[in-house]
């Protein structure tokens, strides 16, 4: 199997996306075709890197300290650092908290980010009272203050112009799922992309898995979302159950925060992938051997027992 869409796709629209700022980027010797040579062998290097690590489903992938993943059949599961280098070489800021990434067993429509956040206990009260309205606001005005540094780094400014889905916030489970539309700001041919945000609150801080697509396939993809975050669990003493009053730490921020406060960071650069999936999807046919001998060697099923892959 191979999966291309992050390889190709976002080759392209990194390309698209560093044009406008090349002048000032770039050495003036350094051609359009010279960056474009350039991001492709990054990136060429970085998925070969993360075929030699990726675990297929289904199997058992212990998450840090914290607990596991219950990989399910279908998903192949790159960790770190191999995982990080596919971001950074797709145009993503990475750094301490990324786990891995997660990508659909030959599908090229999304993919999925998976971090771990040590900030303490987050106490879950506000989930009883806060107002979707309000938290669209400060998600909105969030993502506006973060605009400032996507310009310096040659992206377009994102605006969020209302809920995919709003936030919902199981207290049996500890689970919280949301998810707002992004589009590029002043771009009224731009459809948007889609964060599908979900969370697993955890003793000592959480999981955050981010599935990343266009807003036209979301709907198709929610239930994967939901499949992955369910099978995360956390490891005896580190269940959300498990902390200790007057002990343990307990995270500066609630709830709420993790919707409009910290999420606003979180739309930034990565929003640029679910961005340009849409806009370019059509140019690829999804299906092994279909992107040639170079990409059908990225995330190639490993034969198992001397079968054959």
């Amino acid at each position: 199997m191979s999966f291309g869409f992050s390889h190709r796709v976002l080759a392209i629209a990194l390309t698209l996306a560093l044009a406008g700022t090349a002048a000032a980027q770039t050495p003036p010797a350094a051609t359009p075709v010279d960056r474009a040579a350039t991001i492709k062998a990054e990136q060429d290097a970085a998925f070969e890197a993360a075929n030699k690590v990726a675990k297929f489903g289904p199997t058992e992938i212990p998450l840090i300290d914290q607990g596991t993943l219950s990989l399910p059949a279908g998903y192949a599961f790159v960790p770190q650092p191999e995982a990080g280098r596919i971001e950074r070489a797709n145009g993503n800021t990475t750094g301490d908290n990324l786990v891995g990434l997660v990508f659909p067993d030959g599908d090229a429509s999304w993919y999925a980010s998976l971090d771990y956040i040590k900030d303490g206990y987050i106490r879950e009260d506000d989930a009883k009272d806060w107002n979707a309205d309000e938290l669209l606001t400060n998600l909105k005005d969030g993502t506006d203050a973060n605009n400032e540094d996507r310009a310096a780094r040659g992206f377009p400014p994102l605006a969020v112009t209302g809920w995919i889905e709003t936030p919902q916030y199981d207290t049996a489970t500890h689970r919280l799922v949301w998810s707002a539309k992004v589009v590029r700001k002043n771009d009224t041919q731009d459809e948007g992309s889609a964060n599908y945000n979900t969370y697993a609150l955890g003793r000592d801080g959480y999981f955050s898995l981010d599935l990343i697509t266009s807003t036209r396939k979301i709907d198709g993809f929610k239930q994967n979302a939901r499949e992955l975050l369910n099978s995360i669990s956390y490891s005896p003493g580190k269940r959300y159950d498990d902390f200790t009053e007057g002990t343990d730490r307990v995270a500066e921020y609630g709830l709420a925060a993790l919707v409009a406060g910290v999420a606003a960071k979180k739309l930034g650069l990565i929003a640029i992938a679910g961005a340009f999936i849409l806009k370019f999807a059509k140019v690829f046919v999804i299906g092994f051997g279909v992107f040639g001998v170079a990409l059908a060697k990225l995330f190639r099923r490993k034969p198992r027992d001397g079968g054959v892959a």
